[in-house]
């Protein structure tokens, strides 16, 4: 029997429901190594080590919220950072108070909208996220120190294709309300 294509029909499930045939042996395997690289980094404090490295006392959602302006190409809306961290914009308004009582962020106007505010680091947030980063990257580099350039260029490819392809499905979930 060939495998399942994206476009078979078992491919419209949601998470949780019974599958209609046995899942195909290469995807099967790769399951429990994508939950024992989630066991690790968790277990290991990756995301904890690098924010006190960082010189932060910061939960993750604030560390998030850092990190969404960190990466992008300039100030942003209370959405669009809930867009980047996929949760809702309540959540990463009482962050963003937080963040600038601490002086890590502050509001500028939208140059486009009066009525509405953009969020930017401020140099200390800039500097508290850009060492945080630096941390994470110290690890993963030294993790994957032995791999050949083109395998670090594969996961970083793979990575980005499964992170995009997964966001999308999670997000026709939630417009149809499934899963």
């Amino acid at each position: 029997m060939p495998p399942e294509s994206a476009e078979s029909p078992g491919s419209a499930e949601s998470p949780g429901s019974p599958p209609s045939e046995e899942p195909p042996a290469d995807l099967l395997a790769v399951l429990p190594r994508i939950i024992q690289f989630s066991a690790a980094v968790t277990k290991g404090r990756l995301a904890e080590r690098a924010t006190e490295a960082a010189g932060l006392s910061l939960d993750r959602p604030a560390m998030g919220v850092l990190l969404s302006l960190r990466t992008a190409d300039g100030p942003l809306r209370i959405g669009e950072i809930a867009d980047r961290m996929q949760v809702v914009g309540p959540h990463v308004t009482r962050q963003v108070q937080a963040l600038e009582k601490r002086g890590l962020v502050r509001r500028v106007a939208d140059p486009h909208d009066r009525r509405a505010s953009l969020i930017e680091p401020t140099e200390a947030g800039a500097e508290g996220a850009n060492r945080y980063v630096a941390s994470l990257l110290a690890w993963f580099t030294e993790a994957l120190t032995d791999w050949p350039p083109q395998d670090r260029d594969d996961l970083a490819r793979l990575l980005a294709r499964l992170v995009d392809d997964v966001t999308a499905r999670l997000a026709r979930f939630d417009e149809y309300g499934e899963g």
